[in-house]
């Protein structure tokens, strides 16, 4: 049943603040009137209050989507309580079911998500779409990620500006530099009630656990920590340029494949080979996989990766395809 729209909004000092971290990830958007914002809205506090906050500062020109994954029982029911409050908003909403595919269930589950909110964008004629990342989850990420003596890329925090995966479509995270306690003070004073993963209070994931052992550690600044994933993410933009120019001056195509004659740091190395083996073999292989590569050619060793063999000569690498009876996989 459609409610009527009322006017729940927040308060003035935090809609302000909000409207400028918005106005700084979308300075192209948010003073063109025709140009509408798409919200994804879980139903937790996050998004809720990214909702809220976002329907105050840009009235009328805000639509949002609930995806529903269908791997709880609780999903449906919490779209449909987003419709609910979609419908008190005034704010136009559509409930987004996906199908999972088998595998790597949350990375399986994002690509689902993503694929259905830029679709549901340009149907509705979108400009952007804006998601609810804020600078716990930065923190936490950093933390889980460090733990896992991951690079660079690895430990770079979510962009407060990029497109969705596999689309034009901007996407925006304009509370990245807000913490959990504070959008959930957002959805308490406009009334509501956000819904509640399970999941969240879980000391069987990784995220759960150090989520506990950052608020048990009062002299961690979280803050910090999220804008330490912000300049990481800076330094891999960097890292991402320097590897395109290198790629420019240094990859030349031979009869068989590709020739690399490498000039920069090893960091910037490693992209490259990384990307001579996506272009060649058609798919990326493990960060592992490909240091290990280099160390060999370093070495002045053959190696093979995939279906490709490299080999060092004259001052250079040659990729290329590997016979088919030589050909063994390693990702």
């Amino acid at each position: 049943m459609d409610l009527p729209a009322a006017d729940v909004s927040v308060g003035a000092e935090v809609a302000a603040r909000f409207l400028a971290d918005l106005a700084a990830v979308w300075p192209d958007g948010v003073g063109v009137p025709e140009a509408r914002l798409g919200i994804a809205v879980s139903g937790g506090p996050d998004s809720l209050a990214l909702l809220l906050l976002a329907h105050t500062a840009l009235p009328g020109r805000v639509e949002a989507a609930t995806v529903d994954h269908r791997l709880r029982p609780e999903s449906a029911e919490e779209a449909a309580d987003v419709v609910q409050v979609c419908a008190r908003l005034g704010v136009p909403h559509a409930t987004l079911g996906v199908e999972v595919a088998p595998g790597n269930v949350q990375a399986e589950a994002r690509a689902a998500r993503y694929e259905a909110l830029a679709g549901w964008a340009a149907e509705r004629g979108l400009a952007a779409l804006a998601t609810g990342h804020q600078a716990d989850d930065q923190a936490e990420t950093l933390v889980m990620r460090l733990n896992r003596a991951s690079g660079v890329a690895g430990l770079a925090g979510a962009r407060s500006r990029g497109t969705v995966p596999g689309s034009r479509l901007t996407l925006l995270r304009p509370v990245l530099d807000w913490r959990r306690a504070e959008l959930g003070e957002v959805v308490r004073s406009a009334g509501f009630v956000a819904a509640e993963d399970p999941s969240n209070a879980n000391d069987r994931y990784d995220r759960v656990r150090v989520r506990k052992a950052l608020a048990d550690a009062e002299w961690l600044d979280v803050l910090a920590i999220a804008q330490s994933a912000a300049h990481i993410a800076e330094a891999d933009a960097a890292l991402d340029w320097m590897a395109a120019l290198e790629w420019r001056s240094c990859v030349k195509k031979e009869p068989m494949g590709l020739k690399y004659r490498p000039q920069a740091p090893r960091a910037v190395v490693l992209r490259v080979v990384a990307r001579i083996v996506r272009e060649l073999d058609g798919e990326d292989a493990r960060g592992g996989a490909i240091a290990r590569l280099v160390e060999s050619l370093v070495s002045g060793r053959p190696a093979s990766i995939g279906n490709l063999v490299a080999r060092p000569n004259s001052g250079g690498w040659s990729f290329a395809k590997a016979p088919v009876r030589a050909a063994r996989r390693e990702r």
